[in-house]
């Protein structure tokens, strides 16, 4: 069988105007997220598809972020054999921190990574 690696790119790479695709859940999300990030649980992913390949459509290539980079990397894959144009984000969100990119929480109180 034939893997094509998949695509992916480190957290200080993604452009400040991406698409970023958290795949993460609610309570992560909550804790903290990137500012005008499409929150899609992997949960509820299937359930959501057309939602999210609308907005990939309409907005370009999507960087799929979870906590690690796991659930993230499944996503990615899926997008990738339907024919999107999607990249992991390796590290996911304890990557994004560690770069010191900005994070945002629903409280209003120091976002953090769940």
């Amino acid at each position: 069988m034939n893997f094509s690696p998949l695509p992916s790119v480190d957290a200080a790479s993604v452009p400040a105007d991406a698409l970023v695709l958290d795949v993460r859940e609610n309570d992560e999300w909550a804790a903290g997220h990137v500012e005008g990030a499409l929150h899609v649980p992997m949960s509820d992913f299937v359930g959501r598809f057309g939602e999210v390949t609308e907005v990939v459509a309409e907005r370009g290539r999507a960087y799929v972020m979870c906590r690690v980079g796991g659930r993230s990397a499944q996503v990615t894959q899926y997008l990738v054999q339907q024919g999107f144009d999607a990249v992991n984000v390796d590290g996911g969100m304890l990557a994004w921190d560690g770069a010191g990119r900005p994070m945002v929480a629903e409280s209003g109180s120091p976002a953090f990574v769940l």
